[in-house]
């Protein structure tokens, strides 16, 4: 087991970090988390601007209060079919860390559900699933109510090719 990845029972472990405040939120029939710092803002969907030549899941550019910010939708980000845009389907304004500093970029879901406090104990490493799937954009897996929730390092979602994309066309 590699230094990041050390038990949760010691202080300094990882999870340590990863305790605090997510907002969740639903794609489909699965529940995520992103630590609320990141988080700028939730609005009602608005008319997206398609923009040529980015990737499939970025959606195009919104004007939000006379600013222009890339929308992903992360159920194409993550390989998940698209969906017809619902009552609860909304847009949540994250802050992302790139090479250029802070950016704003709004991320399409399903529906906020709620914040919630994640205590360390809580929360365990993502599983090995034995084959070479790029997880490190998962936090961990936070255990809650007979179920999990997938906390997301939106910074790693949102890779810095995707976020170059994004600023270029925004």
């Amino acid at each position: 087991m590699d230094q990041e990845r050390k038990g949760i029972g010691d202080p300094g472990s990882p999870a340590r970090g990863r305790e605090g405040k997510y907002l969740t939120f639903s794609l489909g029939n699965e529940e995520y988390g992103i630590g609320i710092l990141k988080i700028r803002e939730i609005i009602g969907m608005l008319p997206i601007t398609a923009v040529p030549e980015t990737p499939h899941y970025v959606k195009g550019v919104i004007n939000l209060r006379g600013k222009v910010i890339p929308v992903v939708n992360l159920r194409l980000r993550f390989g998940m079919p698209e969906i017809e845009i619902g009552d609860r389907t909304c847009i949540i304004v994250v802050e992302t860390a790139g090479a250029g500093g802070l950016m704003p970029v709004g991320i399409v879901v399903d529906a906020v559900s709620e914040v919630l406090n994640i205590r360390a104990e809580e929360i365990e490493d993502p599983p090995s699933f034995g084959v070479r799937l790029n997880t490190d954009y998962i936090l961990g897996m936070a255990k809650r109510d007979k179920g999990v929730k997938i906390l997301l390092d939106i910074d790693r979602v949102l890779g810095a090719e995707d976020l170059e994309a994004m600023r270029q066309a925004a």
